[in-house]
């Protein structure tokens, strides 16, 4: 059943590991293109702090999914899939080599096996959990989340309020782990057939890109992309404006810690990000790990599988 799949190729990783790079080295190679499967660079206006790739990284490269939404618009996996999955027909469709290319490992499920039936939003459980968030805080909640379901708690950020409410929500009305739902939906055969390539190195190595990038988008321009963001009417609240990057840009320049003090917390918040994120791919099935060097393997490997029977 699965012969009649389109076939691609998924280029994950922790942050800061050379998956863009590597994507269009690959998409150059074999004729393709790239869709995007990061999160935050979805949003326009949203450029430095998510380190979306500039024209003359693309090479040329056509890139889908990017500035795709303003920051003050919704966006989540079911929407991520809603034009991804298109984007991704389209470009086989077309007879070309299609490169699925993120560290947003949710995402990248969603597109490739679908999202699983959860039950509809409580207004009476989402009002209590949000006054909950209000007078305990996030810490509080994700620990509550972790001691419930210690799976869903790993591959969600304590600062992230829409899944750790929604992870408990789910608990609640179900009376079962978020995690289990999720578990019995991998059992679905995938939408597409994926060759998944997570990119790893050894943790010193990858903790000095982080640190490297971190300090770069801090001194070459995040304040004053924050800043920009502000004046466009966006506010503080919004929840591309907390991620990793906007919020210690806007401690900085709020004057609440000085440049090098946010340069040090945003080295921090992303090495931790990236441990996080390799824990979520640890628990994904199929994946072939390579490092960034093994350039001549993976094209090896993806042009074989791209013309396997063709």
């Amino acid at each position: 059943m699965g012969g009649d799949r389109k076939r691609i190729v998924v280029i994950t990783g922790p942050t800061a590991a050379g998956k863009t790079a590597l994507a269009v080295d690959l998409a150059l190679a074999l004729g393709g293109e790239v869709v995007n499967a990061d999160s935050m660079q979805v949003y326009r206006h949203m450029d430095v702090g998510t380190a979306k790739p500039a024209k003359e990284e693309m090479r040329g490269v056509p890139h889908h999914l990017l500035d795709v939404v303003d920051p003050d618009q919704p966006f989540n996996a079911a929407r991520y899939r809603e034009l991804a999955a298109p984007a991704v027909e389209n470009i086989t469709g077309a007879g070309r080599a299609c490169f699925v290319v993120g560290g947003s490992g949710l995402y990248i499920r969603a597109l490739l096996g679908g999202l699983f039936e959860c039950p509809e939003a409580s207004p009476e459980v989402r009002s209590r959990l949000n006054q909950a968030w209000e007078e305990e805080g996030g810490e509080a909640l994700h620990k509550r989340l972790g001691s419930l379901d210690p799976d869903a708690a790993l591959g969600v950020h304590p600062n992230d309020r829409v899944r750790v409410l929604r992870a408990l929500e789910v608990i609640e009305l179900t009376g079962r782990p978020f995690s289990s739902l999720a578990g019995e939906h991998r059992f679905r055969e995938d939408a597409f057939e994926a060759l998944k390539v997570c990119l790893h190195m050894p943790r010193e190595r990858l903790y000095e890109r982080i640190d490297a990038r971190s300090r770069a988008m801090m001194e070459g321009g995040l304040p004053e992309e924050t800043r920009r963001l502000f004046e466009k009417g966006y506010s503080r609240e919004l929840k591309p404006m907390q991620a990793i990057g906007y919020r210690h840009a806007t401690a900085f320049l709020e004057g609440a810690w000085g440049r090098e003090e946010a340069v040090k917390r945003l080295q921090a918040d992303t090495r931790r990000y990236a441990k996080r994120q390799m824990t979520w791919f640890r628990g994904e099935s199929g994946v072939l790990w390579r490092s960034p060097g093994d350039r001549d393997l993976i094209l090896s490997e993806a042009a074989a599988f791209l013309n396997r029977h063709a």
